[in-house]
């Protein structure tokens, strides 16, 4: 029998040697060095701690160069955005240029109550000398891009390729909007905000029974749009669109209208992919969840080489600002929106315009604050 005086050293020893003995195989299995003792020591939970999941998140996958895996991952990004989240605007440029309006636009998204209502991508093209380069809210924004040129499909590829990018890049871009070099926004971006992401339909002009409509149809050699696309489902709109999260997910599912769309065509001066493939594919795929307008103000009453009217720097003024705002889009025929209302009722603001020329950015600058970006200003 142990003494008295010896019984509770006994049971104190007892107790302390399963904590010995862990101690002594955490230490061989996965010691550290101790820069208070100088040898090697661990946590009493080293050991069980080792056996539980990494809780982070894995990282998001890469982003693919090439088109089609690029396309095939943003197909499965989820329609809906996470809940409880804030919607963001996705602001796409296409330019084979330096963004000659980049200080119109810088003072357009500094006007915004948080950056984090917005995301910016450019499609730059690679074989192009961009000098200056991009700056300010355009830094960093450039995605990988391909050369892209008029008459060819090359074009709707790179807005194909910018809508993967910004699919991928942030869950919470809810609308797509396209724009090129020569647009400028002409509303303030909260009133530019409210407008786009309070909206559950794209904005994408969609028009039928155009003139010309057969020979844009026939541009790639009579029968080849079918039988995927008939002369009766062709569509041409503006290039300039602003698109749901869910149809930019169409798009990026899109193989079998692309397919059609993605060719060379025989005649160069009816080819205009980027005018028709997006109409053409929402219009077949989901028209009633489509406005059938831009947002995007063009003047073809005066035309050159194809081209829209472009406004000259001493045409800029605060009464132009003023009819651009008060005029009304073109939309679609009766009834393609499948809203309550027929698109006679409709009466959508124009928020951005095209063209200007390089020439007009000081006089859009002067008038910035108290025109452009004064929803209230002139009577608009």
């Amino acid at each position: 029998m142990l003494s008295p005086t010896l019984f509770p050293l006994f049971c104190a020893l007892f107790l302390c040697l399963p904590v010995a003995v862990i101690f002594t195989v955490q230490r061989e299995l996965t010691g550290v060095a101790s820069p208070e003792f100088g040898f090697r020591s661990l946590s009493v939970f080293s050991l069980y701690a080792r056996n539980v999941p990494d809780a982070s998140p894995p990282p998001p996958p890469a982003i693919p160069k090439d088109d089609e895996p690029l396309l095939r991952l943003a197909s499965h990004v989820n329609p809906n955005l996470p809940p409880g989240s804030t919607r963001k605007v996705a602001f796409m440029y296409i330019t084979t240029t330096p963004l000659p309006f980049a200080p119109l636009w810088e003072m357009f998204f500094n006007g915004s109550s948080s950056t984090d209502l917005y995301n910016v991508y450019i499609h730059a093209d690679p074989t192009r000398d961009y000098d200056p380069g991009f700056s300010g809210v355009f830094s960093n924004r450039v995605i990988h891009s391909k050369r892209s040129e008029r008459y060819t499909p090359t074009l709707a590829a790179a807005a194909r390729r910018l809508l993967a990018h910004a699919l991928l890049d942030d869950p919470r871009n809810y609308i797509f909007a396209l724009f090129s070099p020569s647009c400028v926004p002409i509303h303030s971006f909260d009133f530019t905000y409210k407008t786009l992401v309070s909206s559950r339909k794209s904005f994408i002009e969609i028009l039928k029974d155009e003139p010309w409509q057969f020979e844009r149809w026939a541009a790639r050699g009579d029968d080849e749009m079918l039988p995927e696309v008939r002369l009766e489902d062709f569509r041409i709109g503006s290039q300039f669109w602003a698109l749901t999260r869910r149809h930019a997910r169409m798009v990026a599912r899109d193989r079998r209208i692309w397919e059609k769309f993605d060719k060379t065509c025989v005649r160069e001066d009816t080819c205009y992919p980027e005018e028709n493939y997006f109409p053409t594919l929402l219009s077949m795929g989901d028209p009633r969840g489509c406005v059938p307008a831009t947002l995007t103000h063009v003047d073809w009453t005066v035309s050159d080489g194809g081209h829209p009217r472009m406004y000259e720097a001493e045409e800029v003024a605060p009464e132009l600002i003023v009819r651009l705002r008060e005029s009304r889009p073109r939309y679609g025929e009766n009834g393609i929106n499948g809203s309550d209302w027929s698109v006679s009722k409709r009466s959508d603001p124009f928020l951005f315009a095209r063209k200007f020329s390089l020439e007009s950015l000081e006089a859009l600058l002067g008038m910035a604050k108290g025109v452009l970006f004064n929803d209230s200003a002139c009577g608009a």
